[in-house]
């Protein structure tokens, strides 16, 4: 998520009561988690284990829990609660940019939006997309030219992501959007998740069958297929032309490279090489699982 203006590291602790360590002066462009973090970024962290690839990121600033070293050129801010500080701060943010932005969707004039369909504020719809009946697109989504959209689809609903507490599950909100390219089509009763910072990219060209379910800040390359029931988490990578099967099940924060084929109901739980043809739960190289399956069955026989 981009800010409208730059602010400082002073003004940033300010609005969440934390101790700033590094320069008073230093920019902050922009609020992110952490896999999609760039310079200029405030990130948190909130656990040991963490603290080191938080601080090592492309993140300037740092919502942390403890005093630590600050690394040179970096800001910290410290708070005793970095999740519920950066929660904060993202309601602040998002609230200033809608204060500056027209509310009204910006529906192309060839676009389609059948009776029944919600299309929500600030939402963006290009030339020759036709939204079916039931569909539901959320604030904030951008949908690109010749899309269609079917029935009863979920457009930018929240990240499915929360912070186990002692007594209850604490919601991290999400302030990203979901982008739809040109020329996708988003088969019945599909939903896809917004980012909980930046974007869920559904890339051009790509189809999307009938209940695929696609994760938080997930990035879908150009001309994939996703068959029935595919179930993608959040924040993985997915080259262009990738094909998957019905049922295929995707762990977050994996990726899988172009042209990658994943036969029906097979679990990916590690990325996957460009090019190949994967099958099984956890998935491994068609070829070899098929084998595997063949001497299986021998042994069984043989009994």
């Amino acid at each position: 998520m981009k800010l409208l203006k730059a602010t400082t590291l002073a003004e940033v602790a300010g609005l969440i009561g934390a101790k700033a360590i590094g320069s008073d002066s230093l920019a902050v462009t922009g609020i992110n988690e952490i896999h999609v973090v760039e310079p200029g970024d405030i990130a948190f962290v909130d656990h040991p284990k963490y603290y080191a690839k938080t601080l090592a990121s492309e993140a300037s600033v740092i919502i942390i829990d403890k005093e630590v070293d600050c690394p040179e050129g970096k800001g910290l801010l410290v708070h005793p609660h970095p999740f519920d500080a950066f929660n904060e701060l993202t309601k602040h943010l998002q609230k200033e940019l809608e204060g500056a932005m027209n509310a009204t969707p910006d529906i192309d004039s060839s676009a389609v939006v059948m009776p029944g369909a919600h299309v929500g504020k600030y939402v963006t719809i290009g030339a020759n997309t036709v939204i079916h009946p039931g569909a539901v697109i959320y604030d904030h989504c951008v949908v690109g030219q010749n899309v269609t959209i079917h029935a009863n689809a979920v457009i930018g609903s929240d990240a499915f992501y929360f912070k186990r507490k002692p007594h209850h599950h604490e919601k991290l909100r999400s302030v990203g959007r979901v982008v739809i390219e040109d020329d996708v089509e988003i088969g019945a009763a599909c939903t896809i998740d917004r980012g909980s910072t930046s974007d869920t990219i559904i890339g051009k060209g790509s189809k999307l069958d009938n209940q695929v379910h696609v994760g938080h800040d997930t990035r879908i390359g150009e001309r994939c297929l996703f068959a029935a029931q595919v179930g993608i988490a959040g924040c993985v990578e997915i080259g262009d032309g990738v094909v998957m099967w019905g049922q295929v099940g995707c762990a977050a924060n994996v990726s899988i490279g172009d042209g990658t084929i994943i036969y029906a109901q097979s679990g990916i739980i590690k990325s996957l090489e460009a090019g190949q043809t994967y099958f099984g739960s956890p998935a491994v190289e068609a070829r070899a699982k098929m084998r595997e399956i063949a001497l299986i069955a021998q042994l069984s026989r043989k009994k």
